[in-house]
Formats: C-alpha cells, structure tokens, sequence
C-alpha cells in the first residue's frame, strides 16, 4: 500500500510546476509499510528530448534515463521515455525513508522531490505479569508491549469486549532511533466474576490496514463457596414434605454437602434422605422443628448457611370463637331472686404453643370483662334487695308494738292491732 502527493518546483494546489510553461517534473509522495514495494515515478508533460534522472536521499543517481546507474538489486526500472522516468524499490527498509529527487536536464535544470515514508510495523503484542490461577481479592498487574512500531503504536485493553480506561501507557524509541517500543499496564483486583474473563490487549497501527493484533488470557480466579439454602415451600405443614436445596458455587468446585440439625447429625435418617446437594424430609411432624445447616468446602475455604424449619399443625389452629355467658336463675327460701352468670366453656384452645398467635387471646380478655360486670351488677341486686326486705320486716313489728302499748289486756292489744291495720294503708312509709 502506498499513498502518493504530486510534486513539482512550484506548488499550485496539490501540483507543483516549474516556473515557466512547457518542461517541468510532476512526482508523487509516497507511503509505503516496512518490507513492501515502493514506486517512484516522474513525468513530464512536454519534454523535447531533455533527459530524466532519480537520485536517492544520498543523492546517489539510480537511474539516468534507462540507464541503472546504483548496484542495487531492490531497485528496478519499470518505465522510460521522454515523458516518464519510473522505478520500483522491492524490500523496503526503515533506511530507504527519505527525499529523492527527481531531474530533468534543462537549462537551468528543473527538479521535483518525493519524500518516501516508510512504515515500521510493531511486532505482535505479548502479555506478561499472568499468573493462574489467581485467589479471589488478590491484586493483578498484566503489562501489554509491543516493539518496531513507526510511528508508535496504540495499545488498547478489552475485558470480555469492554474496554478498560484505567491503564497506563509508556512509549520509548528504540535503539535503531527509527522505530518504538510501546507498553500499557493494566491494574485490577481479582473477583470472582472475573473468573472465566477473557483479558484482551489490541495494537492498533496504520500499516496493520485496520486489522489490529490482538493477544489475550483467560482469567482463572479461585473463591471460597457461597452458600444459598433453598426450600421446596415457605409454609410447611405437618404430614407433609419439604426439601431443601443447597446451592454452592465456588472455584474449585466444593465438595459433596454436609447437612446437620441444630448442630448435630440428621436424627431420623430414614425420613431426612440427602440427595446429592438435596435434603429431603417426609411425614414432617413437629419434633422435625429445629434449624438446619448445609456446609460446603473446597480448598480455598468453608462456608455454611442455615434454615430454621417451623412446622405448622393445621389441625390445632381453630377459628376465633367467641364465648357467650348463660344465665343461671337460683330461688332461695327467703323469695329472693338470685341471678348469676356462668361462663359456658364451649371453647378450649388446644394450639400448639409453637403455632402462630392468633385473635383468641383478645376474645378472652373481652369474655372477662363482660363476666366481671355482670358479677358485679348481680352483687349490688342481692345487696339492694336484701335492705329492703330488711327495711319492710322492721315497720311491721313497729306498728304491732304501738297497738299493744295502749291495750290494758292481750285482747284489746289484738283488736288495736287489727285497727291499725286498717289505717296501716293511710301511713305509709318510704325507705330510700
């Protein structure tokens, strides 16, 4: 690939012409990678048999017309005449960059420059500072370079496709004072997401015609287990089964699950079978209650979880039920009537007590108080009622008194009482 500039003795947009019309040179700049073609060509539009000649930047004459005036194999004629003069340099090399110059034999003579550059290409990029496996929060340092760029090269880091921005980069020219070495660090901390990343580095450069060069490593970070128990249902209940999931993930892959119950081994293991990373339990029953543990282990470290496993009993979890008092009446020699009441125990709450707490103890409370106020109100009925039953039995014998005060004789104390008997309805007396 090579990218071209006419040039003449005097410039007239990308042309450049000789001073006066008729005979000057038109060249061309020219862009060429390392180890590649070059050509050079000169022509002349009107040229009345004046000669043509290429010279290096030594100023060293490679070609006089046809004639190969440099002993150089790289060097070869394509074509001469009157009105062109083109060579072809095979096997560029770094040392071949500079301005030739092309001559056209007038009076005065007329020249034209070519400057050739040539491309150094960098070499393909290694990566150094990798290390595998790498343990989890562990710092990694990986260092790109590639060397015999010209100009100097562009080194970019991928991971997995996204490009990281936080990198160093470091360009130093090489000894041959033509070409460069370049490097980029990059600096990250191992996660265990990163375990499987590919860590690409990319050099991009002008003679790689848009195909960049490309190396890469695969990520390899080792972690302790993390460690997640999964239950077949949120509500277990009694007679049923359950199964818990223990899911582990770390690198290198832990090792088969170790299941306990409240510290200890598995109690029943007929009903609580282990599967794998599976603990399976049937017919659960309350003594099944307790909390369960799943440890994993690989040679990084250990790591557990646990469950707490509460039964529901269904069958002992009732309804609310409110208690309504019966009215008990009792007849007592003395013609008083004695209400009561007694709280009819239609109701027994028989719940586990591991079971969930439900509205009965509110309806207790409430069923108290009621009873206590009709306990009450009965009470102040018999106390109100016996004073006056007293009241009344005290007037009675107080008027049978007054008749036998002015009777002489047991007779006429009868007949004054039954005479104040009649009037006994005109006196009447209130207690309140």
């Amino acid at each position: 690939m090579s990218t071209t500039l006419w040039s003449g003795t005097k410039m007239t947009g990308n042309i450049v012409k000789s001073g006066s019309q008729g005979q000057f040179p038109l060249t061309q700049n020219v862009t060429v990678i390392e180890g590649e073609t070059a050509t050079l060509t000169c022509r002349v539009d009107q040229n009345d048999n004046t000669s043509l000649q290429w010279s290096n930047p030594a100023q060293q004459t490679l070609y006089f017309d046809d004639k190969k005036a440099l002993r150089d194999n790289r060097i070869e004629l394509l074509r001469a005449s009157w009105h062109e003069l083109t060579i072809r340099v095979t096997d560029v090399s770094l040392s071949d960059e500079g301005q030739y110059t092309c001559s056209l034999f007038t009076m005065p003579v007329k020249t034209s420059k070519a400057f050739l550059t040539v491309l150094g290409v960098p070499e393909s990029p290694q990566i150094t500072g990798f290390v595998s496996p790498v343990m989890e929060g562990d710092r990694m340092e990986l260092t790109c370079k590639t060397s015999g760029s010209k100009p100097a090269a562009d080194i970019r880091w991928f991971k997995n496709d996204k490009e990281v921005k936080d990198v160093k980069y470091l360009k130093e020219e090489d000894a041959n004072r033509k070409t460069f070495t370049v490097s980029s660090t990059m600096n990250f901390k191992a996660d265990r997401s990163d375990d499987g990343a590919v860590v690409s580095c990319r050099v991009d450069h002008e003679s790689l015609h848009s195909s960049p060069q490309i190396a890469m490593q695969v990520l390899e970070i080792h972690y302790i287990p993390s460690v997640k128990i999964i239950p077949s249902t949120l509500w277990p209940e009694e007679g049923q089964s359950i199964t818990l999931i223990c899911e582990s993930k770390g690198k290198p892959l832990p090792d088969p699950v170790l299941w306990t119950k409240d510290g200890g081994e598995l109690p029943d293991p007929e009903r609580m079978i282990v599967n794998g990373r599976e603990l399976n339990i049937h017919m659960l029953n309350k003594t099944d209650n307790g909390t369960y543990r799943c440890e994993a282990e690989n040679s990084i470290g250990l790591n557990s979880a646990e469950y707490v496993l509460i039964i529901r009993d269904v069958s002992n979890i009732l309804l609310p039920t409110t208690v309504i008092p019966s009215l008990t009446t009792a007849t007592v020699t003395t013609t008083v009537a004695l209400t009561s009441t007694v709280p009819s125990a239609t109701a027994i709450d028989t719940r586990d007590p591991n079971g969930y707490p439900g509205p009965t103890g509110t309806d207790h409370a409430v069923i108290g108080g009621i009873v206590a106020v009709v306990v009450f109100v009965t009470l102040c009925s018999i106390i109100l009622l016996g004073r006056y039953l007293a009241r009344h039995k005290g007037t009675y014998l107080t008027n049978e008194a007054k008749g036998a005060e002015d009777a002489p004789d047991a007779d006429t104390a009868i007949i004054n009482a039954e005479g104040s008997q009649v009037n006994a309805e005109e006196k009447k007396e209130y207690f309140i």
